[in-house]
């Protein structure tokens, strides 16, 4: 997986992106476009349009994001509302392209683990980058995004950390902060409360969970256009999430998109109780790893494998975080055929 360092203003930050992955931005829009025609037969100029309606309002609300996806656009030689769209692309066709998942957080005595599994389409895989980001002001930033997305999941050097399952919950409002921006604003952070607070006055624009974590604490952030929702830690100190709502959000109904999202809850609680609540064990790094590498009830598994119309959806890379360290150990494809192991530690 290539690693981009980014450094400086917004602007900068974006063109180092935009310049150092500049053919596997491209590959990310073809690979949104085929989506878009897949799944709700939307040609790319109508996706375009539907993105200008979001540009005004992130340029006047989030003016450093629309600085720094500017020069991304910059940077790769191609022009913005391209770059928007995949920074937007949950929240276009009211939020229809999300990713599916499993994650949990786990605090130990020694450790606060969080961790989860991306599953997307095989086709995205090669378009994935871990961005090194070391801003004018704010902690150093290390995450795993697709390539010209400026938020996804990782850790500063402040220990807070940001994991994503996707929730399909019909609706979205451009006056709200998108969710992958969202992810990003988390990792701007010094303490999970601090993230917690921010995300909660601005609102978030589209349907999800945000799992965030520090030392101390994990939150689960459960989001749709109208509601905000906390899940904290249980009496063992784990949260764990899928890719349905756990809470109830007035006025909402979960599409209930991924059948197998209550199995899987169901099934990382379960591995927490062998690995350490029913055991008496402490849970460490490679037991977490261990309950992504889960395969009860493959393909529809904790780690998944499923064939589809367009390779959906596999698990493309799993993310183990310690943010007592913080560090966190990157597993490219299924963790139990790891293509690559990536360590991603801020002493250099």
């Amino acid at each position: 997986m290539k690693t981009i360092q980014c450094f400086a203003t917004p602007h900068e930050i974006g063109r180092a992106h935009g310049v150092g992955a500049k053919e596997l931005i491209r590959g990310s829009i073809v690979f949104y476009q085929k989506m878009f025609v897949h799944t709700c037969k939307m040609e790319w100029p109508a996706v375009r349009r539907i993105a200008e309606d979001w540009q005004k309002e992130i340029e006047q609300k989030w003016p450093k994001y629309y600085s720094e996806m500017q020069g991304i656009a910059d940077g790769a030689q191609l022009p913005f509302i391209d770059i928007l769209i995949l920074n937007i692309r949950t929240e276009i066709a009211f939020g229809m392209f999300n990713d599916g998942c499993t994650s949990l957080y786990c605090k130990t005595d020694n450790h606060s683990f969080l961790a989860q599994n991306w599953d997307w389409m095989e086709g995205q895989k090669q378009n994935l980058i871990i961005l090194d980001i070391i801003s004018d002001n704010g902690p150093r930033i290390k995450m795993i995004t697709e390539a010209g997305i400026i938020g996804k999941i990782g850790l500063n050097e402040f220990g807070v950390g940001v994991c994503l399952n996707a929730i399909k919950v019909p609706g979205c409002d451009s006056s709200r902060l998108p969710v992958h921006m969202a992810l990003r604003s988390v990792l701007e952070c010094s303490s999970a409360d601090a993230a917690v607070r921010q995300l909660k006055e601005v609102g978030i624009a589209a349907s999800a969970h945000i799992l965030i974590g520090d030392k101390g604490k994990g939150i689960g952030l459960e989001s749709t256009t109208k509601t905000i929702q906390c899940i904290d830690m249980d009496e063992q100190n784990w949260v764990f999430h899928a890719n349905h709502l756990l809470l109830s959000h007035d006025d909402v109904v979960d599409s209930g998109w991924l059948a197998d999202s209550p199995s899987r809850q169901q099934r990382i609680q379960k591995l927490a109780l062998e690995y350490g609540l029913s055991t008496g064990r402490v849970p460490d790094a490679t037991d977490i790893t261990r309950m992504l590498d889960d395969h009860d009830g493959f393909p529809h598994s904790i780690c998944r494998y499923e064939k589809g119309p367009l390779g959906m959806d596999a698990t493309l890379f799993s993310i183990v975080m310690d943010l007592h360290g913080p560090k966190a150990t990157v597993y490219l494809g299924r963790p139990c055929h790891a293509e690559e192991i990536i360590e991603l530690d801020f002493k250099c």
